[in-house]
């Protein structure tokens, strides 16, 4: 089969982990594959019909596109993929007009109404599109890694130990909302220092920053030199839709996490097997407090969360699920949906 996937862009962290991790298995198969960011001018000359030849699958990632272009799109492919890892039917935590949003939602109950197969990343996702469409053509395929690629941590430090915290510029604002935590922290753990990946850093008073630029060939390897991954989430619904990728990252080095239980990260840290779920500040300290101090603990969760990763979360797994979307869409003989644009 033709497979065209439509993404943002081709480096952007959800064609990555969504899209281009599972390209080598929808090859192996023997699907022919292309990566197209999506864009206007590129909309109208290159998936216009007949433009191109047939496209037997279309894979749509996150884009809520209007009514008249997702009209041209149904018309060009004999297949539509919406596939979708956040709550684009809503705005964003950190949006000045708050998370609500009218017209993202009905754009995506459009979607996921005249899409032939729906893809959530996670349970809250999938039970949304559930709501809106046949629950028979929404499938559940996680947020995968690549476990192979990631060194495991030593944990050597007792406790003079490093905290890691991966992610973009856009997930920073999580991580500065937390700043009243990471300085407790740095204030009453001694030794203590934060690694930030990232494009960008983050000053604090009281906690030492290490920063490294992030890079696709070294993020994993910085990881594997820290000794316990942290995140934070505001608790909305926006937040409780994310797909817990640095948290999945964390465990692939086999380092414990400590978090607060928001969303998937309620669902992938154990307290006491894979880290710790924790609320106030005086319970992130003392977390990290205990993690510092025992390099046989902070072993063992990272075992646990390895393990886990490599049964549940790990890309073999992620391309299993989508061999079977890809194979029960295309008999070509189900008529496909139509769009109504009333």
């Amino acid at each position: 089969m033709r497979i065209i996937a439509l993404v943002k862009s081709k480096d952007h962290v959800c064609c990555r982990y969504r899209i281009a991790a599972f390209r080598s298995g929808w090859e192996a198969q023997g699907h022919e594959v292309e990566v197209r960011p999506w864009s206007h001018g590129w909309l109208l000359g290159r998936l216009l019909p007949g433009a191109r030849g047939p496209v037997d699958v279309l894979i749509v990632q996150r884009k809520l596109f209007s009514n008249w272009q997702w009209a041209l799109l149904r018309k060009t492919a004999r297949r539509i993929i919406f596939d979708f890892d956040d709550a684009i039917y809503l705005h964003s935590s950190y949006h000045p007009a708050g998370i609500a949003c009218h017209k993202r939602f009905q754009q995506f109950r459009r979607i996921v109404q005249t899409a032939d197969a729906v893809i959530a990343g996670n349970e809250v996702l999938r039970d949304q599109a559930y709501a809106l469409t046949d629950p028979a053509k929404v499938q559940l395929i996680p947020t995968c890694v690549d476990v192979a690629r990631y060194p495991i941590s030593q944990h050597d430090a007792i406790g003079n130990v490093r905290l890691a915290w991966i992610g973009s510029s856009s997930t920073m604002r999580g991580l500065d909302r937390a700043r009243d935590i990471l300085e407790e922290i740095g204030k009453f753990v001694r030794g203590v220092e934060l690694r930030i990946i990232c494009d960008r850093s983050l000053k604090l008073t009281n906690l030492r920053v290490d920063f490294r630029d992030w890079s696709e060939t070294t993020e994993s390897a910085d990881l594997a030199e820290a000794d316990i991954g942290i995140s934070w989430l505001p608790n909305d619904d926006w937040s409780v839709g994310k797909c817990g990728l640095k948290v999945l990252q964390y465990m692939a080095a086999g380092l414990p996490v400590v978090a607060n239980p928001v969303g998937l990260q309620a669902r992938l840290v154990q307290t006491g097997e894979t880290g710790y779920l924790v609320n106030t500040a005086a319970e992130w300290v003392a977390a990290v407090r205990r993690l510092a101090g025992d390099p046989a603990l902070r072993r063992r969760m990272g075992e646990a969360g390895r393990r886990r990763v490599e049964a549940e979360y790990d890309i073999d797994c992620g391309t299993a699920r989508w061999q079977n979307v890809l194979r029960s869409i295309c008999d070509i003989n189900t008529p496909r949906m139509e769009l109504s644009l009333a």
